[in-house]
């Protein structure tokens, strides 16, 4: 079959492929000059959607619904978008070789896509428990969370288990928080089981995560703590029963839904360009090693302006915002012009039950927890500050409006000097509104 050529290929149909292609289209792009490569079936569409909305029991979000770029209150992509700009969309085709000195992609079914300028923007895949030859992974009702199709399976369990049991492995993450709260919205009876001593303890402190289990314990959630799942029983129709913890417990299950992480997709690429810290190595223009191939979103470990350190973060928010510097770039280089380079504030978020919190910065030194945390609160708002080097680098905030949120992000970017912790403990909040 003769190549398909194209000026730029976006390989990766996620949040990030979703965004760089608009960013081409703002940008002025010729029909027929970009592809959009995805082995999804589906258009681009928002992810994060799929723990949260595309879970819930009534009124749930459904494509075209959350197509890209709704997400940060943009205008939906539909797939006729993509037709109207002159953007081939080719889905449900995954490539299997990387040929970067030939600027050549292989497909799974032996077709080839030659481009003058790639865009990596692969994303992450799910960590299985079979990875590790946990006994019973392979068991029917066990669930990871990444594409759309999981969902889909995951919402017809839900409807099959009726009021069943449901155990979350590696509960104590993002996905295992949202997923806790989810199914439990859909009455089902959850057990959130984690090895670490607290939740989301990457980011939290004991004493931010102590209100988010007092929280789920209040809605009727169990929390085993301190263990992981060694195995799992399934019945005669191969469908999971039980899942057996480490510490000796027995858990019953109709449902099992796994969130023990993710990695980034880059072994098409390995050897063929630098890496570090498990991801693809970017200047500040998301440019890799190779001359005019590009990465972005979780594959890519890049310059943190903010920090003068080299990091990967996995998140939407870097998603959307790499694949926009990266497009921006490539543009400018084309004419000419230059741009600066990225000048990243971390950020991440969470919803879940009638929760949102947000932070942003940098979570080391020493913390300082206000407001009211008591997860009994009708309303609780609370937050924590941390403080390194005599400076305020990193802010959480719950419960927030977007004016409060959007101070604490301006502390963690300005970076203030605190006098006093105490102090700083008592005014909470205020502090942030008057930097």
């Amino acid at each position: 079959m003769a190549d398909k050529s194209f000026k730029y290929v976006i390989l990766g149909g996620g949040v990030a492929g979703g965004y760089a292609a608009r960013e081409f289209a703002k940008q002025g792009v010729q029909p027929g000059e970009l592809a959009v490569i995805s082995k999804e079936a589906v258009a681009p569409y928002e992810r994060p959607a799929l723990s949260k909305a595309y879970l819930f029991p009534e009124s749930p979000a459904r494509l075209p619904g959350l197509h890209v770029c709704v997400g940060s209150g943009g205008e939906r992509l539909l797939p006729d978008w993509y037709k109207e700009k002159g953007i081939e969309l080719i889905l449900s085709t995954e490539i299997v070789k990387a040929d970067l000195p030939g600027k050549t992609l292989i497909s799974a079914d032996g077709k080839s896509f030659k481009y003058q300028i790639l865009i990596i923007a692969t994303g992450s895949t799910v960590i299985k428990l079979s990875d590790f030859g946990v006994q019973g992974a392979d068991a029917k009702n066990i669930f990871y969370l990444r594409e759309i199709d999981d969902a889909d399976k995951l919402n017809e369990a839900i409807k099959a288990k009726k009021n069943g049991k449901a155990v979350i492995v590696g509960g104590g993450g993002y996905i295992g928080l949202e997923l806790g709260a989810a199914l439990r919205i859909n009455n089902l009876d959850v057990t959130m089981v984690y090895p670490e001593p607290w939740c989301m303890p990457r980011l939290f402190t004991s004493g931010i995560a102590a209100f988010y289990e007092g929280y789920y314990a209040n809605k009727g959630i169990k929390i085993i703590k301190g263990t992981v799942a060694v195995g799992f029983s399934a019945n005669s129709e191969g469908e999971v029963t039980e899942v057996k913890l480490k510490d000796g417990n027995v858990l019953g299950a109709d449902i099992a839904v796994v969130g023990v992480g993710g990695r980034p997709l880059t072994a098409l690429f390995k050897g063929q360009v630098e890496e570090e810290k498990g991801g693809i190595k970017t200047d500040g223009f998301f440019k890799t090693s190779v001359p005019d191939v590009y990465a972005v979103g979780d594959v890519v470990t890049f310059p943190l302006k903010l920090y003068n350190e080299n990091r990967r973060v996995e998140h939407v928010d870097h998603a959307r915002k790499s694949a926009e510097q990266a497009v921006k770039a490539i543009k400018a280089s084309e004419e000419g012009k230059s741009i600066d380079a990225y000048d990243y504030l971390p950020y991440f978020y969470s919803r879940a039950f009638d929760l949102s919190w947000q932070f942003y910065g940098d979570n080391v030194g020493d913390t300082v927890l206000f407001g009211d945390s008591n997860p009994a609160s009708p309303k609780a708002k609370f937050g924590s500050y941390w403080i390194k080097d005599g400076k305020v680098v990193g802010a959480f905030l719950e419960g927030g409006t977007p004016e409060e949120n959007k101070a604490v992000a301006n502390v963690a970017r300005v970076q203030p000097p605190v006098e006093n912790v105490d102090q700083l403990a008592k005014e909470g909040l205020s502090f942030a509104s008057k930097i």
